[in-house]
């Protein structure tokens, strides 16, 4: 694939690593105005450093732009007159609809929003993807991308914001309750190392568990608790003092607020 990351910041560099790890590319450009920032990337084969737009777009079939919001209009006009009807447009930005990229560059283009999380660093990213009409011809060529780099699910833009909250706030959620538990850990008796060692490993088993298994949370809850045992006395503690609603309700007020605010990063 001949791929360009217009606006390589830490979101395109961890794209970008991706690709070049799993061997997606045929080319890639990656375009940045000062380069000093991603020199890391120079020696890769079949990998092009430029501060040229222009350059990048003519010579890529799609393009994935992570650049910041505000920049977002000024870079789709510079780019438009170098559309061709093989480009695939694939947009990272947050609050920047499909409505509003046809608006600047035309409802007759392959346009698709992804939005991953920062767990696409080390290709673990629940990245979710909707597009305009034409766009669902190529929906598998960003799957084909962002599955190389976690995992993917395809969503109506109506539901763009909420999946924000889910997954791109939900990493911060997630290291919130690893946290918690590691301090939990600590108070047992576990230096700090071996206690976020405990938090992180747990929760990755338990997350495996219901990927691999497909089973409802609750159903592996049944197999760890026991009748007067120290799970369900443990777990009943925590709903006494509100785990699950205070949860529920603070991503709810996540959710809240990003439809309050309009193209600003999250």
């Amino acid at each position: 694939m001949k791929i360009a990351i217009i606006g390589t910041g830490n979101l395109g560099k961890s794209i970008a690593k991706g690709l070049i790890t799993t061997d997606a590319i045929t080319t890639l450009y990656l375009t940045k105005r000062n380069l000093n920032e991603i020199r890391e990337f120079e020696g890769y084969k079949n990998v092009i450093l430029t501060s040229d737009n222009v350059e990048a777009v003519k010579q890529s079939d799609i393009l994935i732009f992570a650049v910041q919001p505000a920049h977002f209009e000024a870079i789709l006009d510079t780019v438009k007159p170098y559309l061709t009807e093989n480009h695939v447009l694939i947009s990272t930005i947050t609050g920047f609809t499909i409505p509003k990229i046809e608006a600047q560059v035309g409802i007759d283009n392959f346009i698709i929003r992804a939005m991953p999380n920062t767990a696409i660093a080390v290709g673990k990213s629940m990245t979710c993807l909707c597009s305009n009409e034409k766009g669902k011809k190529r929906i598998k060529v960003a799957q084909a991308i962002f599955n190389r780099l976690g995992h993917t699910l395809a969503i109506p833009e109506s539901q763009m914001q909420a999946a924000t909250v889910v997954c791109a706030s939900g990493i911060a959620f997630w290291m919130r309750l690893m946290r918690a538990t590691t301090q939990a850990a600590i108070q047992l008796g576990f230096d700090a190392k071996e206690a976020q060692e405990l938090a992180m490993y747990t929760s990755e088993g338990a997350a495996n568990l219901l990927i691999t298994t497909g089973n409802h949370p609750e159903e592996e809850i049944d197999k760890v608790t026991t009748p007067m045992g120290c799970t369900i006395e443990g777990l009943n503690e925590m709903e006494h003092k509100g785990l699950s609603s205070s949860l529920i309700q603070g991503m709810v007020a996540s959710f809240k607020k990003i439809n309050n605010i309009k193209e600003e990063q999250i």
